[in-house]
């Protein structure tokens, strides 16, 4: 059963303009060391890959009903991918707490994230469902 869901549209050159003013003090506030080593690699692709990033952090703090509030906050969203190769995310301190305040006894979370982008948009939606163990 689905007990979240969230999306998020962030603006490219929004993103751009953070990283040409704050540098390094935003990357590290807001995103994963996994997220900046994956930006980092693609250096002509920089913002976008942190815009979709961005994007899905604020989905899923959507999807949880809290926004960055009750110890959610972005550094605690990751997005990796599953070994399929699939975006989903990695979580810990209050996003993973949030998380399991809101699956029923007797089922796991799972996780479903879509990406996508079209300069200068970036959209992400989080779909949060609780499978019966």
């Amino acid at each position: 059963m689905i007990i979240g869901m969230g999306s998020d549209l962030c603006n490219i050159e929004r993103i751009r303009n953070s990283l040409d003013r704050f540098g390094d003090r935003f990357e590290q506030r807001v995103f994963t060391e996994i997220e900046i080593a994956k930006a980092r690699r693609r250096p002509f692709t920089i913002a976008g890959t942190y815009a979709k990033r961005f994007a899905a952090k604020e989905a899923f703090s959507k999807a949880v009903g809290t926004g960055f509030r009750r110890g959610v906050f972005m550094k605690h969203i990751g997005v990796v991918n599953a070994p399929s190769g699939a975006p989903t995310l990695a979580l810990e301190g209050g996003a993973a707490q949030r998380l399991a305040e809101m699956v029923p006894h007797g089922h796991e979370p799972r996780i479903h994230l879509t990406l996508t982008d079209d300069h200068p948009w970036a959209q992400a939606f989080v779909i949060i469902e609780a499978y019966p163990l």
